[in-house]
């Protein structure tokens, strides 16, 4: 007799459709798997067997075939035991579905289901399908919920699994629960002392979505700072919820109780991380930290410890927003809209610029220190963020930061004028007019292309940092609720590109008469 269950199978951060058929024929007992399985695939031999048997359920006595469909694709980890036993429980009759069934889980050996990671993406691949409900361990129900139009079934056993099958114990479908918490607990902004034009850099960032560069000696707060980053990112959307709870998905990294994903991640890899890691790979292909923080925040700190390969490998996911692995049979697309924050310190003691304590550094260590960056991948970081040693009145009864609250404001406001035009800041490349002058958002005043036009003369910008400084300089207009960009906005934008700045003691670029910071120097006296 035939069978077939529905399950789907992860590749990469999809998942697709697979179809479970058991065949049961006359002949000597054994068992035979096909369709191209993987390792942990194939173990789910044993795992069945044992489970069927300790579940109080016979393994038939004939010649059993199972066969994952399609047969040319592969098929990878342990989320096949559960629809392989129900199939082969159908094609022998001790199972009676009513209608198609669908499912995916592991089996213990005593016949316990088991979660696996991957189920959102999976889920959301059956009910594309046709299917009208999934059965999951009871750990993944709330994270399959999340899939509209499809019934969660959460099982614990192989046997309620048939038991609710067969109606004898029906299961009420899982509700998905609110999201998980925003943001780390005990962080806010206004735990950060001094550092204002730091903390004014890091608002243009958050709001525009522009990559930054810490730079300063040890103990400044660039750590500390980048970690209360997230706790003034807006919240995700909806979309973007579910895009980023399925990439975390895939790596199993969700919450049983809340498996939504609301607030932005924030990823902070070791020095030593492995370009494969970081960028994604492996065989079978996985997502990388990049990917992880997709939508969020990667925070990579002492950013020349890091291996050269996986800096450079960094350069197109971070312009482009995606990174391509190929492999002989397949090619993964993996997202990587990412805020890239990097912190380092001006030379190998740290101690390069800062007015309290004197540098043992020869002019050739530093440049071997600091050309461990290449400048491809400077280029493609919009602000340049000098840190000075805070000073002990400010550290203990300086003026204190504005709340997380209060700031995040500022950045909502500012991301709901960019969604009018259609895309972050970060992202918009803007038109030129016939002769010559940027159009739309980017458009200037005589006073501002003459200062943008001597800033390339002195500065030597490139293309794509003209571009940078312009967006830059869209997202300060913005958050200052302006249509316009003003000179004093273009001039902010263009201190932020200046390299030499962030490793040397300088003056503020400008002062303001509002409530927020308008001073990018770090140096708060």
């Amino acid at each position: 007799m035939l069978a077939r269950v529905h399950t789907a199978s992860l590749l990469g951060l999809t998942a697709r459709r697979i179809t479970v058929e058991v065949d049961l024929a006359r002949g000597l007992p054994t068992f035979h798997l096909v369709g191209l399985p993987d390792g942990a695939v194939r173990e789910s031999r044993e795992r069945v067997t044992a489970a069927l048997k300790n579940s109080g359920f016979s393994l038939p006595v004939r010649r059993i075939t199972v066969n994952l469909a399609p047969a040319d694709q592969p098929k990878s980890g342990s989320g096949f035991d559960l629809p392989i036993a129900l199939a082969i429980l159908e094609a022998d009759g001790s199972l009676v579905p009513g209608r198609p069934l669908a499912a995916l889980g592991e089996l213990a050996l005593d016949g316990r289901v088991r979660p696996v990671r991957g189920v959102l993406p999976a889920a959301a691949a059956l009910a594309q399908g046709g299917a009208e409900q999934v059965l999951v361990a009871q750990e993944n129900a709330r994270e399959a919920a999340l899939v509209r139009g499809l019934r969660s079934i959460p099982v614990g056993s192989l046997r309620s699994a048939v038991d609710h099958v067969s109606g004898l114990c029906p299961i009420e479908p899982a509700v998905s629960t609110s999201a998980r918490p925003s943001g780390e607990p005990g962080k806010d902004w206004d735990e950060v002392r001094g550092q204002a034009g730091a903390r004014r850099a890091l608002e243009i960032a958050a709001a525009g979505c522009h990559n930054a560069l810490l730079i300063g000696p040890p103990g400044a707060g660039k750590t500390f700072l980048a970690r209360r980053l997230p706790t003034i990112l807006p919240p995700l959307s909806e979309p973007e919820a579910l895009e980023v709870t399925a990439i975390h998905s895939a790596w199993g990294r969700l919450s049983a109780e809340r498996p939504l994903v609301t607030s932005p991640p924030f990823r902070a890899p070791h020095h030593s991380i492995s370009a494969t890691a970081l960028l994604g790979g492996g065989n079978p292909a996985r997502a990388g930290e990049v990917c992880l923080a997709h939508r969020g925040v990667l925070f990579l700190d002492e950013l020349p410890e890091f291996r050269r390969d996986a800096l450079e490998g960094l350069r197109q996911p971070i312009e482009d927003g995606e990174i391509l692995i190929g492999r002989a049979r397949e090619r993964h697309r993996f997202p990587t809209r990412v805020l890239l924050v990097a912190a380092m310190n001006p030379c190998p003691c740290g101690w390069w610029g800062d007015d309290r304590r004197a540098c043992v550094c020869t002019p050739g260590a530093r440049r071997a220190y600091r050309g461990r960056v290449s400048g491809p991948l400077l280029d493609r970081i919009d602000l340049h963020v000098p840190f000075r040693s805070v000073p002990y009145l400010e550290l203990v009864g300086g003026e204190q930061a504005e709340r997380s609250a209060a700031v995040l404001a500022r950045v909502e406001a500012a991301r709901i004028r960019q969604r009018a035009r259609g895309d972050v800041n970060a992202r918009l490349e803007p038109g030129m007019s016939a002769a010559g002058r940027s159009a739309g958002w980017a458009r200037l005043d005589a006073e501002g292309r003459r200062l943008l036009a001597g800033a390339h003369d002195r500065m030597g910008i490139s293309a794509r940092g003209h571009v940078r400084i312009l967006r830059v300089a869209r997202t300060i207009a913005d958050l200052d609720g302006r249509d316009a960009i003003e000179p004093s906005d273009l001039a902010e934008a263009i201190q932020y590109r200046i390299l030499d700045r962030a490793l040397e003691p300088c003056e503020p670029i400008r002062e303001r008469t509002t409530s927020t910071c308008r001073s990018t120097s770090t140096n708060d006296g």
